[in-house]
């Protein structure tokens, strides 16, 4: 059981730290970091570019371990 635990508490700090990187390289309206990596440049195109689809689906799959993370650590210390 303390195997677990210390398993899931490992994925938990990394899918949140990867959570922290993936949502900062999101463009916002102000620019954020994504700007130093070249993502201040807007296209005249007005639709989401290939890397930008991928980068949200990349964002909500790590959302949804980190949540699924959180539940299983909740399960197994209410036991």
């Amino acid at each position: 059981m303390d195997l677990l635990i210390l398993v899931f508490t490992i994925v938990l700090v990394l899918s949140s730290a990867l959570m922290v990187m993936l949502v900062l390289l999101h463009k916002g309206r102000g620019g954020g970091l994504s700007d130093m990596f070249g993502g201040g440049v807007s296209s005249s195109l007005g639709g989401s570019s290939v890397a930008e689809k991928n980068l949200d689906r990349i964002t909500i799959a790590t959302g949804v371990l980190w949540f699924a993370t959180v539940i299983a650590l909740g399960m197994l210390y209410a036991y």
